[in-house]
């Protein structure tokens, strides 16, 4: 996977910036909000980027920060949501904008966007609602762009261990704010949280 391309602006697209990287220009496709903070043509930049395989193509999609490029990611693995209409999303609205939006089950903000209808709003937020809570959005994510990834991670394994969603979002509540952004560490302390309740 290319998780980071750094290099000179060479040109500034609608959706798309393209990079060079040593003599390599990188067509990648990013959301409207990092055109706004790529700069001008010349200037140096680094984007978080996903790779996307398909049969017939190789497409690289750029973000601002890895907790943008987690949630392209999470966005991705609700059924009915491609990498364009995950683009569209995350052009909509800062993240968390968009995990405030599915936390509230905000249908009506959701269906706004294009390419997603009330049907797949309704998908939205019944995939990701419990992947991420009010408690587990900003600030905490903004002081600490991975946790996105993290919390989401941990859920997924506390859920395969048994617990519901509901549970496992407790746990995370529950751990302490200067909890160590590892992974092992955290799974710990939350099942802590577990053997204490």
């Amino acid at each position: 996977m290319i998780a980071s391309v750094r290099g000179v602006v060479q040109l500034i697209g609608q959706d798309q910036v393209v990079i060079d990287v040593h003599g390599v220009g990188l067509a990648i496709a990013v959301p409207r909000t990092v055109l706004a903070t790529i700069g001008a043509i010349g200037d140096t930049a680094q984007l978080y980027t996903h790779l996307h395989v398909r049969e017939d193509m190789l497409a690289l999609f750029g973000f601002s920060s890895p907790a943008q490029r987690a949630l392209f990611e999470l966005l991705l693995g609700v059924s009915g949501i491609g990498p364009k209409v995950a683009l569209a999303l995350l052009s909509a609205a800062t993240p968390e904008e968009l995990q405030h939006a599915i936390a509230r089950e905000d249908i009506t903000m959701l269906s706004k966007v294009p390419g997603i209808g009330k049907k797949t709003a309704a998908r939205l937020v019944l995939e990701l609602k419990g992947k991420f809570g009010v408690a587990t959005i900003s600030p905490q994510l903004s002081t600490n762009p991975g946790l996105l990834a993290l919390n989401t991670e941990l859920i997924d394994i506390l859920t395969s261990l048994g617990y519901s969603t509901t549970e496992a979002q407790a746990a995370l509540n529950a751990l302490p704010a200067d909890a160590p952004a590892d992974t092992e560490e955290r799974l710990r302390l939350a099942l802590q949280y577990f053997g204490g309740v």
